[in-house]
């Protein structure tokens, strides 16, 4: 999966249109014009097409964590800039909903895969952990595609 899909399920996940995206990238601090969160939004092939990158995706990702949960008390550690995967991208997903090991069961369920508490718990581990595992693009593919399916009832 690709930076930009990822960003579009997730924009069909909120519900948002343009300006209701731009807004949640700039949540984070990000600063963008609209037209580069157009571009974000195009379809590959599309003149106006711009490449998301994991950078912009992870400050949406921080963005969509104040926008659902409000802003933090706590500090940014903006020094501390950690390469977003996709093991970062469940962790924040998991976080912006508030998901609950019982969520993460339903949105796999939704997407009919039966994973293990020892296969979910892996792939929140931190890197280096002796029980890490690295999470494959069809895995967080089925993630997203379970979380929009499910949505509805995390509300």
């Amino acid at each position: 999966m690709t930076t930009n899909q990822i960003l579009k399920k997730l924009q069909l996940i909120v519900g948002a249109d343009e300006e209701l995206m731009y807004r949640i990238f700039t949540l984070s601090g990000y600063e963008l014009p609209l037209e580069r969160v157009k571009g974000y939004l195009s379809e590959e092939g599309d003149k106006a097409f711009l490449d998301c990158g994991y950078e912009a995706l992870g400050h949406f990702l921080d963005g969509l964590i104040i926008y659902k949960r409000g802003p933090s008390d706590k500090k940014s550690a903006a020094e501390d800039v950690v390469a977003l995967d996709n093991n970062l991208i469940l962790k924040k997903l998991r976080i912006a909903y508030e998901l609950k090991e019982v969520d993460l069961y339903a949105i796999f369920h939704s997407v009919e895969i039966d994973i293990s508490k020892t296969e979910l718990n892996a792939l929140f581990r931190k890197v280096g952990h002796k029980n890490y595992r690295t999470c494959p693009n069809s895995i967080l593919e089925l993630f997203l595609d379970g979380l929009a399916i499910c949505e509805q009832e995390i509300e």
